[in-house]
């Protein structure tokens, strides 16, 4: 429990930092899974845009602080390569 103004001040400062980090790493969450089921799917123009929005989400998500730079370049990484391996494929 907090014993003065301020830690209570930043107790709060931190609940609503907290509750917007999780909407945004939520967001970059769903953003990973709708490009996999894209990826899944076999459809290389609809996984190509999904993976696009993941990129901006996770970036974002980066930029904020949410997640380590590697985490992001490595995940968009990933997609990217399995997209392009879809476009090759057919």
């Amino acid at each position: 429990m907090a014993n003065t103004k301020s830690a209570e001040k930043a107790a709060r400062v931190t609940d609503r930092r907290t509750a917007v980090n999780k909407a945004r790493r939520t967001r970059m969450r769903s953003s990973w899974r709708a490009a996999e089921e894209a990826i899944a799917a076999g459809d290389a123009k609809k996984a190509q845009e999904a993976v696009k929005k993941a990129e901006a989400e996770t970036m974002r998500a980066v930029t904020k602080g949410v997640v380590h730079k590697n985490l992001g370049s490595r995940k968009v990484s990933r997609l990217s390569k399995r997209v392009a391996a879809l476009k090759g494929g057919k």
